[in-house]
């Protein structure tokens, strides 16, 4: 009664309810209602039968939340499924077939890296990876821009027919931190072991 009390005094003159709920197993909720403001603001209560799930849930909500911050950001959607990853790839992978030295190497190296992203999507999937994204490379390089990997139906799939799409600053902030990450690494001239 005491976190009552004290929650009527602040919120008294902005709300019209105040009240304790028991949401079982001795735990309890303090739930504000009829607030006179404009925001546009809600609260998830999020429970679970462990603390485990309990985090889990609290994971999955953030990264919602997440999505949708990028979205607010910047409303451009790109496919979903490794699709932009794979064509990115392969068009890095011809470009670097067309210089020579270091810089081919070097470029090289990033389309393979990109690879990554559908292989961990396929292997998250349950989905054989070395399978998956070899026949995906197949798709793009005869011309499929859009194949993806579609999880759902565990094959590769038109992924922009079933509306499986991402905010593009997903896919622009991990290839910008990814390729930040390496520079940083490669200034590196010299690491001193201590014990």
């Amino acid at each position: 009664n005491g976190i009552i009390s004290r929650a009527k005094a602040v919120v008294s003159t902005q709300s019209t309810g105040v009240e304790e709920i028991h949401i079982g197993g001795g735990n309890k909720v303090v739930s504000i209602t009829g607030c006179q403001t404009s925001a546009k603001t809600c609260s998830i209560l999020v429970q679970g039968s462990n603390k485990l799930l309990a985090d889990e849930a609290e994971r999955s909500i953030h990264d919602a939340l997440c999505v949708i911050r990028c979205l607010v950001k910047n409303k451009n959607m790109i496919a979903g499924g490794g699709a932009p990853e794979i064509e990115l790839s392969l068009k890095l992978a011809q470009y670097a077939a067309t210089l020579s030295g270091v810089e081919s190497h070097c470029i090289k190296a990033f389309a393979d890296a990109l690879e990554i992203i559908p292989f961990t999507l396929a292997e998250n999937a349950g989905l054989p990876p070395i399978k998956i994204v070899t026949e995906l490379r197949n798709r793009h390089a005869e011309g499929e821009a859009m194949a993806g990997i579609n999880v759902k139906k565990s094959c590769i799939t038109n992924i922009t027919e079933e509306n499986v799409l991402q905010p593009a600053l997903v896919s622009i902030s991990a290839i910008t931190l990814a390729s930040e990450t390496v520079r940083s690494i490669l200034k590196i001239d010299d690491i001193v072991n201590t014990r």
